[in-house]
């Protein structure tokens, strides 16, 4: 029995979201929603794993991440020991009260 790709897929919300099980055409939407729910619940701080490849995949997320209004700040390269050049630590404005 084969998944109905249309089918919603729920994701435990954390401080990082891996990206490799994930088409390209998914991550827009998706580190929208994403981040807006670490939002709500207080996560500030979140890695973003797009890896190392090509790049493509990283322009693409650097250029969503500046297009969104509840960014504060990102750091790219990750440290060494969070991902380095295939990750991205993204910091959350605190949400209004």
């Amino acid at each position: 029995m084969s998944a109905d790709s249309s089918e919603p897929v729920e994701i435990e919300i954390t401080n990082e979201l891996d990206l490799h099980t994930f088409q390209p055409r998914e991550v827009g939407d998706l580190l929208e929603d994403y981040l807006g729910e670490c939002q709500k619940r207080g996560i500030l701080s979140v890695r973003v794993i797009h890896g190392k490849g090509t790049g493509t995949l990283r322009t693409g997320v650097h250029e969503k991440l500046g297009r969104m209004d509840i960014i504060e700040s990102i750091t790219w390269p990750a440290s060494a020991d969070t991902g380095g050049w295939g990750a991205t630590w993204v910091r959350l404005r605190s949400p209004s009260l």
